[in-house]
């Protein structure tokens, strides 16, 4: 069977790799200029252990699952990473009751080795941290996303697959053969089945799916996450995160394999794509991660990167699960629909293609 997967981000690839190795022919169609230029680029690069994420949701099915996985798979291939893992403070009562119930959550979830901290348990561990409490993730990483991202593409070539960049799909029409694949200048190819992967993108293209039932098709939030690097060295030897604000998991301590320091994502919700961050928003960086570091300095970040995260829920409203739309759940013969993979879908990649790859047996 010739499956085509559209969007050559992280979670793209990670659903060829699993079309490709299941004996498949695989094409994915990727409009940029390389692989993982927009969501998968522009993120924090953190192995998640699974500790948030509400029971039974897709987050939690395959977040713990594909984090092991992910290990198993960056030892293998040679993808730089490491286990630095996390703490997450609070530093207030209001924080005290949020870590509790975030401490048991991450138990239903199964997370391994996770456990509560008092303040001097803290000290020991991260000297400049302040907070009433933490609960330690050891299990929780960061990975060079990108060598990630080529690894994957290596190995869909290895299986036979190929990735076409430059290759923006216009229009899916359902025909007896499969799908009939629009590109630009009236091209027109016909495959058996399609992946929809295209991040941003998916529901633009799921509009543009003939046979596809459009009530189907959420609607696409854009939450910027904005990122400060650090002026000095850093200061701490695993992540720190706050507990969680709306739309994210709040302004934390980011480190990475090159030993520098920033801080991000915060939530900025805005109508058009752009990744220019604002250095007014400093300010409100300074509050926050001093509530956890008093001792940041004045004047010691500097504008870095943005990312959008693909939300299907706007500003004030519940958070929504990931979307796996498949031929179970819609009718429509072997066509998958993903719609709002964002956080964890780095670390998720993995289980998320095995069970895509599954709905196309």
């Amino acid at each position: 069977m010739q499956v085509l997967v559209v969007g050559a981000g992280v979670v793209g690839l990670g659903i060829a790799r699993a079309v490709a190795r299941a004996g498949h022919e695989v094409i994915v169609a990727e409009a940029e200029s390389a692989i993982g230029t927009i969501t998968s680029a522009r993120n924090s690069e953190v192995i998640h252990a699974g500790l948030y994420y509400t029971t039974n949701s897709l987050r939690a099915q395959h977040c713990p699952r594909s984090r092991r996985m992910l290990y198993t798979y960056c030892a293998e291939r040679g993808v730089p990473h490491r286990k630095i893992g996390k703490i997450v403070v609070a530093s207030n009562d209001k924080e005290l009751a949020q870590l509790d119930k975030i401490y048991k959550q991450s138990q239903i979830n199964g997370c391994e080795n996770v456990a509560m901290l008092d303040a001097a348990a803290v000290k020991k561990l991260e000297p400049e941290v302040f907070c009433l409490a933490a609960m330690n993730s050891p299990e929780t990483g960061i990975i060079d996303s990108h060598r990630y991202m080529l690894a994957l593409h290596g190995e869909i070539e290895d299986h036979g697959g190929v990735v076409a960049l430059n290759t923006r799909i216009e229009r899916l029409v359902q025909v007896p053969a499969g799908w009939e694949v629009h590109f630009g200048a009236g091209e027109t190819i016909v495959v058996d089945a399609v992946v929809n992967s295209a991040g941003l993108g998916a529901q633009k293209l799921g509009h543009a799916t003939e046979g596809y039932p459009q009530e189907r098709v959420p609607k696409l939030a854009l939450a910027k996450g904005n990122y400060f690097s650090y002026a000095g060295k850093p200061v701490f030897k695993r992540l720190v995160y706050p507990t969680p604000v709306p739309g994210g998991l709040g302004v934390h301590v980011v480190l990475d394999l090159g030993g520098r320091m920033r801080f991000g994502p915060d939530v900025e919700w805005i109508e058009h794509e752009n990744y220019d961050v604002d250095p007014g928003r400093a300010a409100a960086f300074y509050g926050r991660i001093r509530e956890f570091w008093p001792g940041l300095p004045d004047n010691s970040l500097i504008p870095d990167y943005a990312g959008i995260r693909p939300k299907i829920s706007g500003p004030g409203e519940p958070a929504l699960d990931f979307i796996i739309d498949a031929p179970k759940d819609h009718g429509v013969p072997r066509l998958v629909m993903l719609f709002g993979i964002e956080s964890p879908g780095l670390t998720a990649s993995l289980s998320i293609g095995e069970e895509v790859a599954g709905y196309l047996n």
